[in-house]
């Protein structure tokens, strides 16, 4: 049985889409008030798909949109035959799960948008909703792989535009609003917190990327034996708020 869910977003204030990969992260998220959740495994490393099991557990639990992140592995985002097949069947068990949407991409040895990987990507989600994943960062030609995006009929970008932070980027994210327009949303994400928001805000943006974790400390065998990366993060729920609340400014 879903959990109940947080409060409604008053209109026109900004989507905050928390990414998380563990169950606790997941309920941590809902119930600080996210309004939608990007749900993945190995955050430390960019995010990587999440298992099946962890689909199921999240679309009968979730009272938000969930959509899965859809990597196999961590590097670059220049995709094998076998990799592509391997990506549209985690999209299948993301369907079969009853999740919202996926988050996609994929890139050619260039850095450019692999289309044609990208079309049957998105043909193995049928009616999911899709966003573009951080491989649109890689691209040389911004413009060029906006259009290419909006001709896919893709609906969201998650972008720092192209820099290792959004606020990094700031300048470019702008300049792929305003060429977006109406066509799709661009959605910043990359060390977003409350404490910078602010700025995006007055770019008039429709949603906004983070993760609101803080450093996970492991101790003992755990961590003697190897079990755990020392950049693991777990979702803070002080953090989740607190960037609504800006949000909601």
């Amino acid at each position: 049985m879903a959990q109940s869910g947080p409060a409604p977003t008053p209109r026109n204030t900004p989507r905050l889409e928390v990414c998380v990969d563990t169950p606790k992260g997941l309920q941590t998220a809902i119930e600080a008030g996210a309004d939608r959740i990007e749900l993945c495994s190995a955050l430390a490393t960019g995010g990587l798909t999440p298992s099946q099991g962890f689909m199921v557990l999240a679309a009968r639990t979730s009272p938000i949109p969930v959509h899965a992140l859809i990597r196999p592995r961590s590097g670059d985002f220049v995709f094998s035959e076998e990799e592509i097949a391997l990506m549209q069947k985690d999209i299948k068990a993301a369907r079969e799960a009853g999740l919202g949407g996926v988050v996609i991409g994929t890139s050619r040895a260039d850095g450019r948008l692999d289309l044609s990987s990208l079309k049957a990507l998105m043909q193995a989600a049928g009616p999911l909703d899709i966003t573009l994943h951080r491989a649109f960062d890689m691209v040389p030609d911004f413009t060029e792989a906006l259009e290419q995006t909006s001709a896919l009929g893709i609906r969201r970008i998650l972008t720092s535009g192209g820099a290792p932070t959004a606020l990094a980027g700031i300048g470019v994210l702008q300049r792929l609003i305003e060429q977006a327009g109406d066509r799709l949303s661009i959605m910043p994400g990359g060390g977003i917190t409350a404490d910078i928001v602010a700025p995006f805000l007055d770019l008039g943006i429709r949603e906004i990327h983070a993760s609101c974790s803080s450093p996970q400390v492991h101790a003992g065998k755990v961590a003697d034996l190897g079990f755990a990366l020392p950049s693991d993060r777990q979702t803070d729920a002080k953090k989740v708020k607190a960037l609504k609340a800006a949000l909601a400014r």
